[in-house]
């Protein structure tokens, strides 16, 4: 475990003459006693993990080019430049981020990945931060990106993730009921994750044999028996959940299905009396219906172990210390999707700007979504084979919110602007 503490360093840190703007970086030092603690690569490494932890990042990529070595960070779904380290330090920076992941250092033709782990004191307070690290040969050199996970940002409210009323009592009906099949899908980065473990955490009880498999285990769960997949050693998604048939489980949470034979395992569970909970990498919620056929699931098998779909998106909130109100003509409104009704009540906002929210008018990010009930006029669709289109119009008429009317909800009340909505979700 790697520790380290802010503070205000007993020697010089390192000089980056092209350190970008928009992101403050904090001082720190190693602790006393750490082997090489006051090697520059080393103060530049944790300065620049320490740095996304304070940042709020999601994500650290360090990019290697041919004539610039750069550092980037995701924050609210967002890359920012941060610094470009001297290209001599190129070589060091990675061998330092593999040593601490306990990665190969003499591998550089092959993909790895690992785990780093640190400790480090807020506030005078201990805490753990997790980095998952993700090795890639390029063409001039390892592209490595680090995955923050971060428990205190993990929100296991469900009714704080940004569910419209209805489609949150839909959803919490599907994951109450004791079998059945309930798939979360939209592309890497949207928040499944969350969702998913916010539901776990709803129906976690001493009652209830819960027991997931996932690649990787972002978050350990009290409570929740958890497995990590390792395709090299053949446990695959297929394989873990044979073995979870025979451990008498209520619950199965699979990580994700990619193949036809996970597929075929979760749906065979689901029908004969466990809930399982996983996820899909669909566009909207009626296209995972075809995707599933388009895997080799019979109609008949979809229609009878699926209980509910929910596709989802994040978008970035409007920083609330700088909001204001933003006033929108009524034909953009209209052109976005607003009724005319909706469009005349709407009082949209944005961020001017301010140090809270680094001058980017956001701060933070909420999900949409669009939650699609398995009702008996739906499943009869599906035998008939109906397109997504026809499964769409037919689950709107029963109340379903789209992605897009559930960012426009979110536009209305002053929640998000009208960009970033459009960046996300089609009419």
């Amino acid at each position: 475990m790697m520790a380290v503490r802010t503070g205000n360093p007993t020697s010089a840190l390192l000089s980056l003459p092209h350190g970008a703007s928009g992101v403050d970086l904090p001082q720190l030092e190693t602790e006393p006693g750490t082997q090489g603690g006051d090697a520059p690569v080393i103060r530049m490494v944790n300065l620049v993990l320490m740095s996304a932890i304070h940042q709020g990042a999601s994500d650290v990529h360090f990019e290697p080019y041919e004539t610039e070595f750069r550092v980037r960070f995701r924050i609210d779904g967002i890359l920012h430049s941060v610094m470009s380290p001297p290209m001599k330090f190129k070589d060091a920076i990675g061998s330092r981020l593999k040593i601490m992941a306990k990665l190969d250092i003499a591998e550089k033709r092959l993909p790895q990945d690992g785990r780093i782990k640190i400790r480090f004191l807020e506030q005078g307070n201990a805490k753990e931060i997790d980095f998952r690290v993700s090795c890639l040969p390029t063409l001039f050199g390892e592209k490595i990106v680090l995955r923050l996970l971060d428990r205190a940002t993990l929100m296991l409210d469900m009714s704080s993730l940004g569910f419209e009323p209805a489609a949150l009592a839909r959803f919490e009906a599907a994951i109450a009921r004791p079998w059945g099949m309930v798939l979360v899908t939209g592309p890497t980065g949207s928040g499944k994750t969350n969702t998913l473990y916010s539901s776990i955490c709803r129906i976690n009880t001493t009652e209830t044999n819960i027991m997931t498999a996932e690649d990787p285990v972002e978050f350990n769960l009290p409570g929740v028996n958890q497995l990590q997949v390792r395709e090299s050693i053949g446990l695959t998604f297929a394989a873990a959940l044979r073995s979870f048939l025979r451990q008498d489980p209520n619950v199965i949470l699979v990580g994700e299905i990619r193949d036809v034979e996970t597929a075929e395992i979760a749906v065979k569970a689901a029908l004969t009396g466990h809930l399982v909970l996983s996820t899909l990498h669909t566009n909207d919620a009626p296209g995972t219906v075809n995707r599933l056929m388009n895997m080799g699931i019979e109609p008949f098998l979809v229609a009878g172990s699926v209980s509910l779909i929910c596709a989802q998106r994040l978008v970035r909130r409007i920083c609330v210390e700088c909001a204001v109100d933003h006033a929108l003509s009524r034909q953009a409104l209209l052109e976005a999707g607003f009724e005319a009704h909706d469009a005349s009540m709407a009082v949209p906002r944005r961020g001017t700007g301010c140090d809270r929210c680094k001058h980017t008018g956001y701060r933070g990010r909420i999900g949409l979504y669009e939650v699609m009930e398995i009702t008996d006029s739906v499943r009869e669709l599906i035998l008939a084979g109906a397109s997504p289109q026809e499964l769409r119009h037919r689950a709107i008429e029963e109340g379903m919110v789209t992605l897009r009317r559930s960012g426009l909800q979110k536009v209305a009340d002053g929640v998000t602007t009208l960009e970033e909505v459009a960046r996300e979700t089609v009419k």
